[in-house]
């Protein structure tokens, strides 16, 4: 059975700093490609940031230099820092095991909320 559990989301006041986590089980976490996703109410659900099997990571523009994604194999967990954190960040925020050269699956977690406002 896969599983992806989110955790570390909550409420904070702009400029504060979150770290999310994603504990993977049920899968080669090595070989999947991780991600991270938020939907914000009544918006579409968006990338926020991912990291490939080797460690290479892109990001949405608007989070670029405020959010840091990781990964630790020996854990399987991914992790999301969110620094200088701002109401247009609200969101649940989802983790993404996606396909890459080596597996095929695409598997989501549940979400977690995270909400900046003061």
């Amino acid at each position: 059975q896969v599983q992806l559990v989110e955790s570390g989301g909550g409420l904070v006041q702009p400029g504060g700093s979150l770290r999310l986590s994603c504990a993977v089980s049920g899968i080669s976490f090595s070989a999947y490609r991780m991600g991270w996703y938020r939907q914000a109410p009544g918006k579409q659900r968006e990338l926020v940031a991912r990291i490939s099997r080797f460690g290479l990571t892109n990001y949405k523009d608007s989070v670029e230099g405020r959010f840091t994604i990781s990964r630790d194999n020996a854990k399987n967990t991914v992790y999301l820092q969110m620094n200088s954190l701002k109401p247009e960040d609200t969101a649940v925020y989802r983790c993404n095991a996606g396909p890459t050269d080596l597996v095929t699956g695409n598997y989501w977690g549940q979400g977690t909320q995270v909400t900046v406002s003061s």
